[in-house]
């Protein structure tokens, strides 16, 4: 069996999205231990840059072994106990996932329920604290990867804070890419991902926990359900002074590339990076338009870097994204859950939000649909795209 050999793709879907050279070269360096001095510096200056990327000092910030799932489960198995109530905020299918984890545990999810492609409507979160005023816990999505659309998360924070619930983010898809502030807002159990808006390589989740959130770990009347992911465990590996219990062997390569696409977006700065996200989705938006395509998120609540775009009557999207890849070597994603063959699902992330990258799929999208009997100007997308870019 010959050795495997990865096709070169643009990825301009959901996640992951194009690795940078820096960061797929940090990746090939050779493999130390998961104890050894050296790592152990790397995994403290990690905290440090995370720590700046979620705008955060909490101290039990670092990289959950596992992808964003697992994020979201160490979020909520620590948090809660059988028995507790959590209203969870769902628009999406990870706020429904959300939900089933929190069953689960043995809790109950008081749902909020809005429709996909809207943000969570905050009156009605508060309709729903206020009826279960012993809810221990408050979940939302703050970018709805199945959906593109962003929930005003300062504004659900202060609702939490109101009702006196931990609050519980799930920052996958916005970290890097969109406003997130997780200390100004008072947040304290998120997690993310690190194949989105970092663009690093798929596999590891990285969190940050609150003072207010270790001290309700410290109060659980009973052990956390999940073994690996318990907090009062990982801390001796991730906050241990000067000596460090094992707890796992953690993927050492993977650190590697999560430091150096940290190391990048401190480089670049936050705020650079949201804009440029911004600048980049606008310029895809002035080619989707002139497609005749149209968005599913109103413009208010639409995520630069996740964009969600309603299929034309008569078009084949299977077959399309097919030819994409195919052809054009672009990955686009498809929609999940009740959105399954209605949209595609277009990323603007991390380092796939380039200017070459937009002009590619804006024109290669073009060049599909006319081929499929679609009437639309040759060049005329691409076009709007360089006018975007002011050339």
């Amino acid at each position: 069996m010959p050795a495997f050999t990865a096709p070169l793709r643009t990825l301009m879907g959901p996640g992951p999205s194009d690795v940078s050279p820096r960061v797929l070269a940090a990746l090939a360096q050779p493999t130390i231990g998961h104890l050894d001095p050296e790592f152990i510096r790397l995994m403290d200056e990690t905290k440090v840059l995370l720590q700046y990327a979620f705008q955060t000092k909490n101290q039990m910030t670092f990289p959950v072994s596992a992808p964003g799932s697992a994020g979201m489960e160490c979020a909520l198995v620590n948090l809660l106990e059988p028995g507790d109530k959590a209203v969870v905020c769902v628009n999406g299918v990870f706020g429904g996932r959300m939900r089933d984890i929190v069953g689960r545990i043995g809790g109950t999810a008081i749902v909020v329920e809005d429709t996909w492609g809207t943000p969570v409507d905050p009156q009605k979160v508060e309709d729903a604290l206020k009826q279960n005023p012993s809810a221990k816990v408050l979940a939302w999505v703050q970018a709805e990867t199945s959906t593109g659309a962003e929930s005003d998360s300062a504004t659900l924070a202060k609702l939490g804070h109101a009702h006196g619930c931990l609050l519980v983010t799930d920052t996958v898809t916005a970290l890097g890419g969109t406003p997130l502030k997780v200390d100004e807002w008072g947040l304290d159990a998120v997690y993310s991902g690190t194949q989105k808006c970092l663009s690093c390589v798929p596999g590891l989740s990285p969190v940050t926990f609150s003072e207010r959130a270790l001290d309700a770990v410290k109060k659980r009347k009973t052990p956390c359900v999940s073994w690996f992911l318990d907090i009062s465990l990982l801390m001796g590996y991730w906050s241990g002074e000067n000596r460090r219990a094992y707890h796992h062997t953690a993927p050492i390569n993977a650190n590697y590339a999560l430091h150096e696409a940290l190391t990048i977006l401190r480089e670049e700065g936050l705020e650079n990076s949201w804009a440029r996200h911004r600048k980049h989705h606008l310029a895809l938006r002035a080619g989707v338009e002139a497609l005749g395509l149209s968005f599913v998120v109103a413009e208010a609540h639409r995520l630069p870097q996740l964009n969600s775009i309603s299929i034309p009557a008569g078009v084949d999207e299977a077959a399309v994204r097919k030819t994409l890849l195919n052809e054009h070597g672009i990955e686009i994603g498809a929609g999940l859950g009740s959105m399954a063959g209605k949209i595609w699902r277009i990323g603007v992330m991390g380092h796939s939000a380039r200017q070459e990258n937009i002009l590619k799929v804006v024109g290669a999208l073009e060049t599909v649909l006319r081929a499929m009997g679609q009437k639309l100007d040759a060049g005329a997308a691409t076009a709007a795209v360089r006018k975007a870019y002011g050339s």
